[in-house]
């Protein structure tokens, strides 16, 4: 195989940005030839590009060797289950499901040299990846503490209004953790790891008419000692996007636009233990390290998905590790909804158990007739 024949299962906002990072050529050795939506596209389809209402019908049609699963989150196990019994590659958006439990049931039918990846895509932003790099050389010592706040996810009513889905339990599984923050939740673990417990609460619809929560705060503890904190918000403005990583060695500050290093001149556990300065401090030297910052994060997960395929080029984020950071927001929903700890790994079927109470009293809600103004760069802030 020389080209990947790429189907796209759902055509909504950023379904329609990954068909044109392909036809625009920003996706190499990959072509898209078969598209699926409830209803026919009101734009033009590229020539040669099929259209299927079906999903099942796209997978079955021996089109495509891979699909791209944009569809609302509710149906993401269902398809990409689906496709990965068929025997195709998989690249899903996220979440990987509505659960922990429901990612752990579409994983298990991954096939060798079978190709299932998720559309975690801020892992390639290259602030993160610096961080990533820097805490795995070691560059800041070991991590004693670590806090991000996120609430920098403003959303106006109108982004659930027009929705009939989005920010109920049926349709996602949750809020501002499995839609906007799932993004934060991995980068988190990915950069400082799992934590072993997990103390979360939430409010829900305290900014807004829906059911889900749009504010959370979570602790987070580490087996060895550090502990972490994650505040995120849907309802403030201006809102921050503050990510510190605090180690015995140095600190590692971003604000998302720029990465400041402070770098101790000696280990502070061991100025501690040594100084007889009642109120010194070690000395320390800060240094921006902000990366060059232009790269098209989606385009990069793609072309890593199709080199992975073709290749056997390693995933940037493959499938079984979007399964961190939905335990996260999993684990944070149980514990407020408990008021206790929760111990990671998490009990997937007892999250389960309660968020199919939820499930059970929750319905679709009717679409507002709106004509939304829909300009996609800014959702990603």
């Amino acid at each position: 195989m020389n080209e990947v024949r790429l189907g796209i299962i759902g055509l909504g906002n950023i379904g329609k940005q990954h068909l044109n990072h392909v036809v625009d050529g920003l996706i190499h050795n990959c072509e898209v030839s078969a598209v699926c939506s409830r209803q026919k596209p009101t734009f033009e389809l590229p020539q040669g590009v099929k259209h299927y209402c079906d999903y099942k019908k796209l997978i079955n049609s021996g089109d495509c060797d891979a699909v791209l699963v944009a569809t609302p989150s509710y149906n993401h196990c269902e398809i990409g289950g689906y496709a990965l019994d068929k025997g195709l590659h998989v690249l899903m958006e996220k979440p990987i499901g509505l659960s922990v439990l429901e990612g752990e049931k579409v994983i298990s039918k991954v096939k060798k040299n079978q190709i299932f990846a998720m559309m975690l895509n801020q892992r390639t932003d290259p602030i993160y990846a610096k961080m990533k790099n820097m805490v795995s050389a070691g560059s800041i010592g070991a991590i004693q503490r670590s806090q991000w706040t996120a609430t920098h996810w403003f959303r106006p009513e109108i982004y659930f209004a027009v929705s009939d889905w989005r920010a109920t339990w049926r349709g996602e599984g949750g809020g501002l953790l499995v839609n906007q923050c799932i993004h934060n939740l991995d980068t988190f673990q990915w950069i400082c790891g799992m934590p072993s417990e997990v103390n979360g609460h939430c409010e829900y619809g305290k900014y807004h008419d829906i059911e889900v929560e749009d504010e959370a705060t979570a602790y987070f503890k580490y087996n060895n000692g550090a502990t972490g904190v994650f505040v995120a918000s849907t309802g403030e403005v201006p809102g921050i996007n503050r990510f510190d990583i605090v180690g015995d060695l140095g600190m590692l500050s971003t604000d998302s636009k720029t990465l400041t290093f402070t770098q101790n001149e000696i280990s502070t556990a061991k100025f501690s233990k040594n100084t007889h300065d009642m109120f010194s401090m070690p000395g320390t030297t800060i240094t921006d390290v902000t990366p060059p910052n232009s790269i098209n994060q989606h385009a990069t997960i793609i072309n890593n998905f199709v080199a992975a395929i073709l290749n056997r080029e390693p995933l940037i984020a493959p499938a079984n590790e979007g399964i961190n950071s939905m335990a996260l927001a999993n684990s944070i929903l149980l514990s407020s909804w408990q008021n206790k700890p929760i111990e990671i790994p998490i009990d997937s079927k007892h999250f389960q158990t309660h968020l199919n109470q939820y499930i059970e009293k929750s319905t679709f809600r009717e679409k507002a007739n709106i004509d939304a103004v829909i300009e996609l760069d800014k959702s990603y802030r």
